[in-house]
């Protein structure tokens, strides 16, 4: 517990704790001395930094590192949004929680798009909540300090830091696929679809590569998102759906730092954009959605499909065709559609070889033919 504390000019500072604190800095800015308060003894094993004027904390933030930043929405002089407004000019990297006592006062979803804010929590007694949403940030703010080190010290030798970079974001992935035995080897079967699409639409080689490494790399932001939800069998509730769908955002920051990975930084980004312009986390629709990111979402869409998962048995192939037909126009690029099935039904036999997988699920389904 916290021995103690005290504040000057509206700046919380510690000066003493009797538990080891993990090594994170995170400022809290809310003009209520109080919800400073209670977080820094919420928020003990971390370093708190709170301030009560936005425009201090601005300037502190100028001077200072911190590894993520606790923001009250309704202030003054700044609201919330005004403030990361002003942030956003010289920190583009840093992460944003804002906090808002009113969940109807919360600002637009557009707003926190544009600002690149990570997330929202209503205040409240518990902070479970947020709890959950400082430590998924952490874990994404751990990943991008391990692979900035990491290319720090072998930039002088580009060949030797690709090969590093690569392996670290390999393992990453790896990892991904090992928090759910549901999803294992879903990257690289997402990944086998999308080259499979690609050929079909006549991509140049360069372009295959770039989509077999984005395809692979898609779910990577995963790594930032609590395993309670990526595991749970249920029906996800609109708080942990809102966690899932920064998933594209949180691998975007993971692979930016790394110039090798920044052809493939579009698909992990938008493969979950809908062709009607309803997906995440930027809402584009139709052609503006990069042609590779709408190659990946169709490949990403069939796999789940036809994949068992915790609350759900596998599509037969027949209905998972039928459903990406259904979802032409609407959430998927009705070309790319006709071009996986088109690559399906050319293909079948060597894809089960090369995947080593039942398409056609023999032994329970009759097979009906595709042509």
């Amino acid at each position: 517990m916290i021995k103690y504390f005290y504040i000057k000019e509206g700046r919380v500072l510690r000066l003493k704790d009797s538990i080891q604190k993990e090594n994170y800095k995170i400022m809290v800015v809310d003009d209520e001395q109080g919800i400073i308060d209670s977080l820094s003894i919420f928020l003990n094993k971390y370093e708190i930094t709170g301030f009560t004027n936005p425009l201090d904390a601005i300037e502190a933030l100028k001077k200072e590192h911190f590894d993520l930043l606790l923001l009250d929405f309704l202030m003054m002089p700044l609201h919330g949004d005004q403030v990361v407004e002003e942030i956003r000019k010289f920190n583009t990297e840093l992460y944003i929680l804002l906090l808002t006592g009113h969940k109807d006062l919360a600002p637009p979803l557009e707003t926190i798009k544009r600002l690149d804010i990570q997330g929202y929590c209503e205040k409240s007694d518990k902070f479970d909540q947020l709890l959950l949403l400082i430590e998924s940030g952490l874990k994404s703010v751990e990943q991008m300090k391990t692979i900035k080190e990491v290319n720090s010290k072998l930039e002088i030798a580009y060949s030797d830091l690709a090969d590093a970079y690569r392996g670290i974001v390999e393992s990453l992935r790896l990892a991904v696929d090992a928090k759910d035995s549901y999803t294992k080897n879903h990257s690289d079967r997402v990944a086998y679809y999308s080259v499979l699409i690609g050929k079909k639409l006549g991509l140049s080689d360069e372009d295959l590569h770039t989509l077999h490494d984005g395809a692979l790399f898609h779910d990577i932001g995963k790594i930032g998102i609590p395993d309670a939800i990526l595991r749970k069998p249920g029906k996800l509730t609109d708080e942990e759906y809102d966690d899932i769908k920064n998933h594209p955002s949180i691998g975007a920051k993971i692979i930016t730092p790394a110039k090798i990975f920044t052809n493939i930084i579009p698909i992990v980004k938008h493969h979950h954009e809908r062709f009607d312009g309803k997906g995440y986390p930027s809402s584009l629709a139709g052609k503006d959605i990069p042609l590779l990111s709408r190659i990946v979402c169709v490949a990403d869409s069939f796999d789940a499909m036809t994949s068992d998962r915790s609350y759900r048995p596998r599509f037969t192939l027949y209905k998972a065709l039928e459903e990406l037909e259904n979802c032409k126009g609407i959430q998927f690029d009705p070309d790319v559609v006709d071009a996986f099935i088109l690559a399906i039904k050319e293909n079948m036999g060597q894809i089960e070889e090369d995947l080593s997988i039942d398409l056609l699920q023999r032994k329970t389904d009759n097979i009906v033919s595709l042509f």
